[in-house]
């Protein structure tokens, strides 16, 4: 199974359209506590349309909380601006694959990546310095499923 993780997401919207595409593609969306807003934001509810009751949707007080949840053998990937590999040379089609995305204002904290599973997402230079966060979610959760569609 593929699980889109947002690590404390700020902006409703953002999280709305990424529930959206993880019911799209039959993917777990897992948010991290604190949240930016309440889940009954008028926003959310909107991005996330009449869709948002049927997204498969935890909760989570910590990330700690998040991975002794996980079983054995599930991969993370950590998707960063500065990530070491880009995100289409690596191997997503593992059992549990767990896509980590960060706060819209900064970065995923240091102390939870495993800077061997930090992808990018190329950007050419002088241009912006990042993605909108459900763009980034879309273009990474699609990667995963085409890899798994060729399995």
């Amino acid at each position: 199974m593929l699980h889109v993780v947002l690590f404390q997401p700020e902006i409703p919207h953002n999280t709305g359209a990424i529930g959206r595409l993880c019911l799209a593609t039959g993917a777990r969306l897992h948010l991290i506590r604190p949240l930016g807003f309440s889940l009954e934001d008028k926003y959310l509810r909107r991005s996330g349309l009449d869709y948002w009751e049927r997204v498969d949707v935890h909760q989570w007080d910590s990330w700690d909380a998040l991975r002794s949840s996980v079983t054995a053998g599930s991969t993370f990937y950590f998707i960063e601006c500065d990530g070491g590999t880009t995100y289409w040379k690596s191997k997503m089609t593992y059992e549990e694959v767990y896509l980590v995305f960060g706060p819209e204002t900064r970065s995923i904290p240091s102390s939870i990546i495993d800077a061997e599973r930090c992808l990018q997402i190329p950007m050419r230079e002088g241009g912006t310095r990042s993605l909108n966060l459900a763009t980034a979610a879309a273009i990474v959760l699609y990667e995963a499923v085409r890899q798994r569609a060729m399995l």
